[in-house]
């Protein structure tokens, strides 16, 4: 009979952590770089912020093979009709803002929050309704087949140990005496090793990294598009996985300090892109009375790039041919586009913003290839 190897890894609780100078300097060098990110766009930073988290979101998304272009990502963003993938999108989308938002407030990685986290994001999922928002009762396996572990390259550990391991992982998580990175990558690192639910480990786990970032207040406002590196290193970051699960926390160590802090850096481009905008705009925009109905939609923009006629209405707090003759102005220079071919329930994108959200991640794969 084959056998089959059932992952259970050390506790971490209590790890005395000791890393090489070099990958330790860099931790910092990125840790730094986060934190500068955070601070330095104080104008911009409520539309950074929400741009942000949506590539973080989209990318571990990708991670999962799960993909949908930017227009069906923002149709499903504002509950339009979409596909299935950039539903599901939507809803990683939402589980991380979630628990982003439980760590801003209690300053701690909690396990309801996790499980709040993960109701979210199968919300949407038939197949899956009956696991959401609850750690597994059964075994479950990464690779193989649907119907056994044998030829599995991970079979976590069994359901009856998972609250003990459950609770050792959240005692690190809030602990106070590590780099809050290199913090961030070992909980990760052993979030995934647990598989603690059925489906949406991944996703979920990588929402724990920005989760604890902004739990120890290396983050205040902005969500780090780590994840959008590692889709560019995908085979890296499996690897380095395993070798966390080996013993040897160098190689995800090392992947995630680059990826942080490569995410760190072309986010500051897109600051800087979204800080000039309004300008922009307005010259786009033309000669318009200030105070316009299209003059404040734009401000909404920024923070809401994807709108209905409706969201106008209730923005600009006039009548329905105000809202369409200010939508119809941003319309005819290009600011706005149509996400739909539809004469009714129509629903308008940002273009600049929809673009900037897919350009940043391809930045940012782009120059992760190159470490």
């Amino acid at each position: 009979m084959e056998q089959i190897d059932v992952t259970i890894p050390a506790r971490i609780a209590d790890l005395d952590l000791a890393i090489p100078a070099d990958i330790a300097e860099d931790l910092d060098t990125a840790a730094r770089s986060v934190a500068a990110l955070d601070v330095a766009h104080g104008p911009v930073l409520s539309a950074l912020s929400g741009l942000l988290l949506r590539t973080e979101s989209v990318a571990s998304s990708k991670i999962e093979n799960i993909s949908a272009s930017v227009d069906d990502y923002a149709r499903a963003l504002h509950g339009s009709r979409a596909n299935s993938s950039a539903v599901s999108m939507v809803a990683a989308s939402h589980a991380m803002d979630g628990l982003i938002a439980a760590a801003t407030t209690s300053r701690r990685i909690e396990l309801e929050d996790l499980l709040a986290a993960h109701r979210r994001l199968m919300a949407n999922d038939p197949g899956e309704e009956p696991y959401a928002g609850r750690v597994r009762d059964v075994q479950n396996w990464v690779g193989g087949s649907d119907y056994s572990p044998r030829g599995a390259f991970l079979v976590p550990p069994p359901p009856d140990l998972l609250d003990d391991l459950l609770a050792d992982l959240l005692t690190f998580a809030n602990r106070d005496d590590i780099p809050s990175l290199l913090q961030a990558t070992i909980a990760h690192a052993q979030f995934e090793t647990l598989h603690p639910f059925t489906d949406g480990n991944g996703r979920i786990g990588r929402a724990l990294v920005n989760a604890i970032l902004r739990a120890r207040g290396t983050t205040s406002t902005v969500v780090v598009p780590i994840a959008s590196a590692l889709v560019a290193r995908r085979d890296t970051y499996f690897s380095a996985l395993d070798a966390y699960r080996e013993g040897r926390l160098e190689p995800i160590v090392d992947l995630f300090s680059h990826a942080a802090f490569v995410a760190a850096v072309e986010s500051n481009v897109t600051a800087s892109r979204i800080r000039e905008l309004p300008d922009q705009w307005l010259a786009e925009l033309g000669r318009t009375r200030r105070g316009s109905a299209a003059t404040l939609l734009l401000q909404h923009l920024l923070t809401q790039p994807v709108i209905s006629a409706a969201d106008a209405e209730s923005v600009l707090d006039a009548g329905t041919s105000v809202a369409y003759a200010a939508i119809d102005r941003l319309e005819s220079v290009g600011i706005l586009r149509p996400l739909t071919d539809r004469k009714r329930n129509q629903v308008w994108g940002a273009g600049v913003l929809l673009d900037e959200l897919a350009d940043l991640d391809a930045r940012i794969q782009l120059r992760a290839r190159s470490v």
